[in-house]
């Protein structure tokens, strides 16, 4: 992977201003963090709202500070002032503020700035969004936010916790150093924070943390149909074949309650070919009644994905299903448990590369949260406006995201060129051209 690359062209800082900014720093970005600053506590902040996407296969997500752990009463009592002296090397200029990453403040998971979050919140406030720029390696955007679960699977963020003297740099699902290929042999490295947009994410805060209540009862969607109900459908974007692909929640899961609905819809429209995201074989066969289902009796791969879309291992699923589709005859059904996360990153990806507009894969993409969120006293209620803006903006991110990671930009322009930016990040997965062609020619 590049080691420089940002989630979002337009979020690059310029080149220029990085230079002046590292030279005029790296006198004072020493080694001089104090050792006995101590990490946050391995707990993640507890929220109401049911978790998504949780399964046996996927990792263990990132844990970031629990706000209602005992603060750490080593914090500098005047936290209206930033603390410049060498014990943790942070200052302000005319860049933002400068950190300094030691070894020991380096995981595969997250990226710790030995500063009090109560005077980084003098600056900065939940719900700014800040960039990032970790020098050498990387400018990325980053929410700030108390949580992972304040914002999407595979989103950067900054954490920031009252009563703590750490900041945290991590990824909602994955393991942000080993993304930017950061060990702590590295260290010491220059990390500088600045405003990117004041206020810019507090609308995504509130839809993370307000919007996210589903149920396993049919009764409490009355106005879902049996298929929104499963989250089941067609992919029906630009370039797809008629009959070829479907989407779902999982057929086989019985604690989600839909398993049954979308293994009929299954059958009543032909599949015949499974591509399961989420279970292993044995743990697939493992479901009671498994094998009295429609499901048992076609060709289905098992691919154990884990829900971090920039990993190894979900790239090499990928490349595995989609080899398999090539391999076997349509109608194609994807899903993973939901059929919302790595369902969603998967089939936006095959719209991408059959010629889909962007705005027939935002649609298809926040669909998904209309079939299950928000039920509130055992109804539920219609996402609004904003909130379904919100879940639309969340893909095309993604997919810039995952592309860019592997070296491969699309701009942010009506006439981005989808199709070749995903055939290259195919390629790159391990893909031949041939076999591109070949899954084109099965899904058309």
């Amino acid at each position: 992977m590049r080691k420089n690359w940002s989630i979002l062209a337009g979020f690059l800082i310029c080149a220029q201003v990085f230079l002046a900014c590292s030279d005029s720093s790296s006198s004072s970005t020493s080694s001089s963090i104090i050792d006995d600053i101590e990490k946050p506590d391995n707990q993640e902040t507890s929220k109401p709202n049911e978790p998504i996407e949780t399964d046996t296969a996927a990792p263990k997500e990132t844990v970031l500070p629990d706000s209602t752990t005992k603060p750490d009463t080593t914090a500098p009592e005047d936290t209206a002032k930033i603390d410049t002296t060498p014990q943790y090397a942070v200052f302000e200029d005319s860049c933002g503020l400068h950190f300094t990453l030691g070894e020991n403040d380096i995981t595969a998971g997250n990226l710790y700035l030995n500063y009090p979050a109560d005077s980084f919140l003098t600056r900065f406030e939940v719900g700014d969004i800040a960039t990032v720029a970790i020098v050498g390696y990387d400018t990325l955007e980053m929410p700030i936010a108390e949580s992972t679960n304040d914002v999407p699977i595979s989103w950067f963020l900054l954490a920031a916790v009252k009563g703590f003297n750490q900041l945290a740099l991590s990824i909602h699902y994955g393991q942000l150093a080993e993304i930017l290929g950061i060990t702590a042999e590295n260290a010491p490295i220059e990390v500088i924070v600045s405003m990117k947009e004041k206020g810019g994410y507090l609308l995504g805060i509130d839809i993370m943390r307000n919007t996210q209540y589903l149920d396993t009862y049919t009764e409490n969607y009355p106005d879902l149909s049996i298929e929104d109900f499963a989250n089941f459908r067609e992919v029906q974007t630009t370039g797809m074949g008629e009959n070829k692909l479907y989407r779902s929640s999982s057929p086989i899961y019985i604690y989600l309650g839909r398993n049954y609905y979308a293994d009929s819809l299954a059958k009543e429209t032909g599949v015949a070919t499974f591509i399961n995201l989420t279970d292993s074989e044995s743990s697939a066969y493992s479901y009671k009644g498994f094998e009295t289902t429609y499901y048992s009796t076609q060709n289905a791969i098992f691919l154990a994905m884990p829900t971090e879309f920039f990993s190894t291992p979900f790239k090499e699923g990928l490349v595995k299903g989609f080899r398999y589709m090539i391999e076997h005859e349509s109608p194609y059904l994807v899903h993973c448990t939901y059929g919302m996360d790595r369902t969603g990153f998967t089939i936006a990806v095959l719209e991408a590369l059959m010629g889909a507009t962007v705005e027939e894969i935002q649609a298809d993409y926040a669909k998904t949260f209309s079939n299950y969120f928000t039920v509130v006293d055992s109804k539920q209620i219609d996402l609004n406006e904003q909130q379904v803006d919100f879940f639309k903006s969340v893909v095309l991110r993604n997919l810039r995201a995952v592309y860019h990671a592997e070296g491969i930009e699309v701009p942010e322009t009506d006439d981005a060129d989808w199709v070749t930016a995903t055939e290259k990040y195919l390629e790159k997965l391990g893909m031949t051209p041939q076999e591109i062609s070949d899954l084109k020619d099965r899904l058309k």
